[in-house]
This record gives structure tokens, C-alpha cells and sequence, in this order.
């Protein structure tokens, strides 16, 4: 991937205020893009997207995507090349508690999204992320293939299933005669610094190792593709250009780490309290304490052949680099440094 392609292309991104939006838009910027991002306010208190100042740096516009005649006017003032569409409840347990609303956002948002993106006369690649749990969990030993039955369990899943569909819908109704690439991505769990988001693994272990008690794991034998959230946002962007230029690669594609990297929750925080100990110089430890909540997937792993056969792409930071990445930007943040810098340097890195 080149990623001067971006330079001075208008590029849209909902969902720009979550975690993973803030860091696919530093990328952007950095690469000389006119970015546009359309969300609600930033999820979580504190919030990345706020503590990096991205406001000022990009055209950043308040919506939700379930007003389409808001975001249409979005699409018409800007008119973006390239959309790519985050926006979505993110969270398993958040989509036991409001089903209703993770439908809406998750379904809804992206049947807008896509009509403004067929009403426009500008775009010409869209990708639309959607999770690894899109697939009929069968809890095999093998990783799911872009071609697996997409039938997710609980309702964030399910409306992330949902989503797939009514992109491959529009897909085949709308956009096989125009220059528009239509892309669907699937991937695996993220890990990275300026998590701040509720019942993630990461972020729990952090709050608990600011407040100097043991951290509580209630699935630690779940296994899941854990990537650092660089790993995924390359692969959409690799997507976005390679289509933009040979709309013929558009498709689904699975991004996900090697088998290696496919760990289970008890052997990600153990290695987290290592990490944290040696650079911190504390001494954290975690307890498994199983608090009988709502079903999720204990074993989860996601074939990504189709993405490297393609691409020739493959994963560049494994778990062990992730977590030492997320440990040196978590310390920068404690200890009042610059965090917009520090991102910055681990992009840079990232892609040397």
C-alpha cells in the first residue's frame, strides 16, 4: 500500500469519533487527505478523538447515521471519493441490554449510508467494516472463510450479519453497472492505545491497573484473533485504494492475525500484567472470576488466505509488539505527554 494514493483525496469516514475511527483518521491526515468524519460525539469519557485534538485537523461533523437526509447533505457538500463506513454499537454485551438501537444503528445506518452512496455522483470505493463474529459460530478449530454462513448469535452480531447482507444487496441491485467498488471487511478483535470503550479486555485491564487491583477476567479460556488496531485500518485502506484502481478486487475479505496470534483472554492478560509490571514497575495480577453473563463465543478465528492471496498482504505486529505498543502509548497518557506524537510514531514505525 501507498499511502500517498490518499493525498488530496476526499475521503469520508462515519464513525470518526470511536476509537478505531480516530486512528484510521490520524492516518488519513497524516497522509494528506481532505477527511470528513460524520458520528455522534465520542463514546467514551475520556476519548482518544478528543485527547489528540483531531477536531481541528479534519472536517468533523456531528450526525447520526439513522438521519439520512442529514447525512446525505454531508455526501453532497463534500462529495467523497472514498467512504468508509465504521459507524456501528460496537459492543456484545451493550446489544443484550438495547437490541433495538443496535439494529437500528448497525442495520439502518448502513442501509443510509449505502443510499447515499448510491445517490452520489463522486464515489467510486466504499468499504463497509463490519467483525469477525459475523459468521455462524460453529466453535471449529479452523478459521472462518469469507464464503462461511453469516449468522451471528447475539444481537451486536447478528445486526453486523444484517449489514453484510444489505450491503451485498445494494451491491447486486444498484452498483454492477457503475464505477463503484463495494467492499465488506470482517475483522478480528482489536487492541491498541486509547481504548477507552466498556467490557473490552484491554481497557478493563488498564482501569484496574490505575486503580492497583487484580484484574477480573470472566472468560479467560475465549479464544479470539487479536490484532493491534493498525493491523485492520492498513488492510481497509490497502482495500480502498487496490479497488478505487481495479474495481474487480471488491469483495469480502477477513483480516485477522496469523494462528499464532489467535490467544486466548487469559493468556492476552497475562502477558499484559508482564508487560505492564517490567515498564511500570508495579505488580498487577488478574483472577478469573466468571460473572454468568450473556453467551458469547468461546473459540474464534478467521481464515485471511482470500486477503493475502490478493494482496500479498500479511500482518506486521504480533500480539506480544501490540501489547508493548499499547503499554508505551498508555504511559505516554499517564504521565501527560504528547499522545497525538506518539501515535504518530507508532503509524510511522508501522509501516517501515
Amino acid at each position: 500500500m501507498n499511502l500517498s494514493f490518499y493525498k488530496n483525496k476526499s475521503v469520508l469516514v462515519t464513525g470518526h469519533t470511536g476509537f478505531k475511527g480516530t486512528w484510521l483518521c490520524k492516518m488519513l491526515i497524516n497522509a494528506g487527505a481532505k477527511v470528513t468524519g460524520y458520528a455522534l460525539n465520542p463514546p467514551t469519557n475520556p476519548s482518544l478523538f478528543e485527547i489528540c485534538g483531531l477536531a481541528s485537523q479534519m472536517n468533523s461533523v456531528s450526525g447520526d447515521v439513522r438521519n439520512l437526509e442529514e447525512l446525505k447533505s454531508v455526501f453532497d457538500d463534500v462529495k467523497p471519493e472514498i467512504v468508509i463506513h465504521m459507524a456501528a454499537q460496537p459492543i456484545v454485551r451493550d446489544s443484550y441490554k438495547n437490541p433495538v438501537y443496535t439494529y437500528d444503528v448497525n442495520v439502518m445506518g448502513t442501509v443510509n449510508v449505502l443510499e447515499c452512496v448510491r445517490l452520489s455522483d463522486s464515489v467510486k470505493s466504499f468499504v463497509n467494516v463490519t467483525t469477525d463474529k459475523v459468521y455462524r459460530n460453529k466453535e471449529w478449530m479452523w478459521g472462518y472463510r469469507e464464503d462461511e454462513e453469516l449468522n451471528g448469535y447475539d444481537p451486536y452480531s447478528n445486526s453486523k450479519s444484517c449489514s453484510e447482507l444489505v450491503t451485498d444487496s445494494f451491491k447486486n441491485s444498484f452498483f454492477k453497472e457503475r464505477d463503484i467498488a463495494i467492499t465488506t471487511v470482517r475483522a478480528g478483535n482489536v487492541i491498541g492505545g486509547g481504548d477507552f470503550a466498556n467490557d473490552r479486555i484491554i481497557p478493563d485491564c488498564i482501569r484496574a491497573a490505575q486503580d492497583n487491583r487484580d484484574i477480573i477476567v470472566r472468560n479467560p479460556y475465549s479464544t479470539r484473533p487479536y490484532q493491534h488496531v493498525l493491523e485492520p485500518l492498513a488492510a481497509y485502506l490497502l482495500i480502498a485504494q487496490a479497488q478505487y484502481e481495479k474495481r474487480e478486487l471488491a469483495g469480502s475479505y477477513n483480516v485477522g492475525p496469523d494462528d499464532a496470534d489467535c490467544w486466548t483472554t487469559g493468556e492476552l492478560v497475562t502477558l499484559f500484567c508482564k508487560k505492564w509490571n517490567k515498564i511500570m514497575g508495579e505488580n498487577i495480577s488478574w483472577e478469573n472470576k466468571c460473572d454468568g453473563g450473556p453467551h458469547e463465543a468461546n473459540f474464534l478465528k478467521l481464515d485471511c488466505s482470500k486477503l493475502k492471496t490478493v494482496f500479498g498482504w500479511k500482518p506486521r505486529w504480533n500480539v506480544d509488539m501490540a501489547v508493548e505498543k499499547i503499554i508505551e502509548w498508555t504511559k505516554v497518557y499517564l504521565d501527560g505527554g504528547d499522545v497525538s506524537a506518539c501515535m504518530d510514531f507508532q503509524i510511522e514505525s508501522f509501516f517501515e
